[in-house]
């Protein structure tokens, strides 16, 4: 049984555009808030079921965007056909951390003979851009790869394509909505770093209440953004309980929180922050290849966010953009666990995935933001001490 956890769930929908707002408020409000501490320091549809899948051959007269959606034994060559005519590039925005542009991208390239340009920036940056010019009816972007919750809200201004991976049946459960129009590629996994002279194996907290035990006064670290983690924390302890525990952490031992989760992982590896809340498993990973006195754990509940891809629904190269999606949610998943991300392929063996982990539900996220926007302020931002 694969140890993933969807009990955070909910089914409650608003309309698209509020989703969307509703993320661009609390970003925005993040954003003044967490600069201000610096200087100082309808309803959405419910999607029919797709039908299953089968390998019949694909007619002849199809169009590209009907072999991209359409289930078929030879999707794969009639897309190298039709990629062929279209000029042998694509273009993809994401947030995938700069340093693995080179590794995850190459392998396709030449393969595929498609070369991938690539505008990276931070998730909501990404978001913002492609809503901004789809809404002026500018098309010139084909793939979008970056959080779940990126993607849902994309989805839900019916920007996304819906595509028929042959890949899809060997995901993770959890990593397809039913529409189809995005699919999960890895999870990335919030972890508990800390700085090995600064931490003995025996002096690290067993449970999050152990956090409020005045050993670890001062010496906490929190990324800015992770809002996310916050929330499924809090409702895994139960709403009052959770609120609760920040409370009490954030008055008593308190929080110091940093922007970026690279920073705050080096941060964690030279000793200036002796452990940190919430950076992802392969951050301290690769500063303890490197032999720095860094380490982690995992607190359960053990938090994931799910990261993810899709083609846009105006791309100007379908037949590419959808031989890239192909390629993360297959060959492109060796690269993944090889950077010690969580693969979302059960084909590739992760031994990462023996972790317990509860998802992010991204719809939730979205439907619920405002709601948290209070309390992620009061007892993370503003609480933050330096």
């Amino acid at each position: 049984m694969n140890p993933i956890d969807h009990s955070c769930s909910s089914t409650t929908l608003t309309t698209a555009t509020q989703f969307t707002h509703a993320l661009y408020r609390f970003t925005l409000s993040v954003g003044l808030l967490w600069g201000g501490l610096i200087s100082a320091q309808g309803q959405a549809q419910t999607p029919a079921p797709a039908p299953t899948p089968t390998a019949a051959a694909a007619p002849a007269n199809q169009t590209v965007w009907d072999v991209v959606r359409t289930p078929s034994a030879e999707r794969t060559a009639r897309l190298k056909e039709f990629a062929k005519a279209e000029g042998g590039s694509l273009s993809i925005y994401t947030s995938i951390a700069e340093r693995d542009l080179k590794v995850i991208f190459e392998p396709f390239e030449k393969k595929y003979g498609i070369k991938v340009n690539i505008w990276r920036a931070s998730g909501d940056s990404v978001l913002a851009r492609t809503i901004t010019e789809a809404r002026g009816k500018r098309y010139t972007v084909d793939v979008f790869h970056a959080g779940a919750v990126e993607l849902e809200a994309l989805s839900r201004e019916h920007l996304l394509q819906k595509v028929a991976s042959p890949h899809f049946v060997d995901l993770t459960p959890g990593s397809l909505p039913e529409n189809k129009e995005y699919a999960s590629t890895q999870l990335s996994l919030w972890v508990q770093a800390y700085n090995t002279q600064a931490f003995g194996k025996n002096d690290l907290p067993k449970t999050y209440n152990d956090l409020l035990d005045p050993r670890f006064k001062g010496k906490l670290g929190y990324e800015v953004e992770n809002v996310d983690w916050f929330v499924t924390v809090v409702k895994s302890m139960g709403e009052a309980k959770g609120l609760q525990f920040f409370k009490e952490l954030s008055s008593g031992n308190g929080i110091s929180v940093r922007k970026g989760h690279s920073n705050l992982t080096a941060m964690v590896a030279s000793g200036e922050v002796p452990m940190a809340l919430t950076v992802y498993n392969y951050m301290p990973e690769a500063f303890k290849k490197k032999g720095a006195p860094i380490d982690w754990t995992v607190l359960q509940p053990a938090v994931a966010r799910a990261n993810g891809v899709a083609v846009l629904k105006n791309a100007p190269h379908p037949a590419s953009a959808a031989l890239l999606m192909d390629y993360f949610l297959g060959e492109g998943q060796q690269v993944y666990a090889a950077l010690d991300y969580v693969p979302t392929n059960l084909k590739v063996p992760s031994t990462l995935r023996q972790i317990k982990m509860v998802l992010v539900d991204p719809a939730d996220s979205l439907d619920h933001r405002d709601q948290w926007k209070r309390h992620y302020e009061d007892l993370i931002l503003k609480g933050s001490r330096p």
